[in-house]
C-alpha cells in the first residue's frame, strides 16, 4: 500500500516512516466512515492510551526524581488528557488528515478535541505496532516537547480553586462562555470568558476550550486575591 502525498508530508510531520502503512491508515479512520473492510481507530486508540501512559510515567519520573505520587498524579493527568493529545494533533494537523465521514464532516470533526485526541492516541498506537516501544516514544517526548519541563503549572486546576472560592461564599458557581473563536479549523484559538455571581469577570486565550478556562479561572483568581 502507498501512502498519498498528504499522508507522507504528515509522515513527516509526525517523525515516523511507516513499514507497514495501513497501520497509519486504520489509525486516522473515524469510526463515521468505518465499514467490515475499512476498520476504525478505536481498537488502536485504547492500545495508544496505554503506550502515552507508560511514556508519560517514566517522564515525569525523570523529570523530578524527588516528587512523592501525590503531586506526580497532577502532573501525569495533564500530561495525558484528551484536551492535551489534541493540541500535539493540532501541532502536527493531523486534523486534516483525519478520514471522517460526511455527518462528522458538516459538524466540524477537524476541530473537534475528542476526535483529535483519540486520533493522536491511535496514531501512537500505530506507530508502535510499526517501530516498537522506542519508535513509539521518540515520537511522544519529541512531539510533547518541553509540556514535561512546565507540566506543574498546568496541572494546578485554576477552576476547581475558583469554584471552591465561590462555594465557600456560599456564590452561584463561576459560568464559562466561548465568547470566540478564530484561526484556521485544524488550530483553532478560543477566547472563553468565566462570569461570577457577583458580575466580576475575567476573558483569556488559548488553543483549546479546558486552557481558555483554566487560564481565565487563573486571572479571576488574581483578581480577587485568593
Amino acid at each position: 500500500m502507498k501512502l498519498s502525498h498528504d499522508l507522507i508530508a504528515f509522515c513527516d510531520r509526525l517523525g515516523h516512516s511507516f513499514g507497514h502503512p495501513d497501520l497509519l491508515i486504520r489509525a486516522l479512520t473515524h469510526s463515521s466512515l468505518s465499514s467490515p473492510t475499512r476498520p476504525d481507530n478505536q481498537r488502536l486508540e485504547f492500545l495508544g492510551d496505554r503506550v502515552l501512559g507508560l511514556v508519560m510515567a517514566e517522564a515525569v519520573l525523570d523529570q523530578d526524581k524527588a516528587a512523592p505520587e501525590g503531586r506526580l498524579a497532577p502532573r501525569f493527568n495533564a500530561l495525558v488528557r484528551k484536551e492535551t493529545c489534541a493540541e500535539v494533533a493540532r501541532s502536527i494537523e493531523l486534523g486534516a488528515v483525519l478520514k471522517l465521514g460526511k455527518s462528522e464532516m458538516k459538524t466540524g470533526g477537524r476541530r473537534k478535541d475528542a476526535l483529535l485526541g483519540d486520533a493522536m492516541e491511535a496514531v501512537i498506537a500505530a506507530v508502535y505496532r510499526d517501530g516498537g516501544y522506542e519508535a513509539a516514544r521518540e515520537v511522544i517526548l519529541r512531539l510533547w516537547g518541553d509540556r514535561v519541563a512546565t507540566v506543574e503549572e498546568d496541572s494546578r486546576d485554576a477552576k476547581t480553586t475558583l469554584q471552591e472560592w465561590a462555594q465557600a461564599r456560599r456564590m452561584a458557581p463561576p459560568a464559562y462562555v466561548e465568547v470566540a473563536r478564530s484561526g484556521p479549523d485544524h488550530a483553532p484559538v478560543f477566547t472563553v470568558e468565566v462570569r461570577m455571581a457577583t458580575g466580576a469577570h475575567a476573558r483569556a486565550e488559548a488553543r483549546s476550550k479546558r486552557q481558555a478556562e483554566q487560564q481565565a479561572a487563573q486571572l479571576m483568581l488574581e483578581r480577587l486575591g485568593a
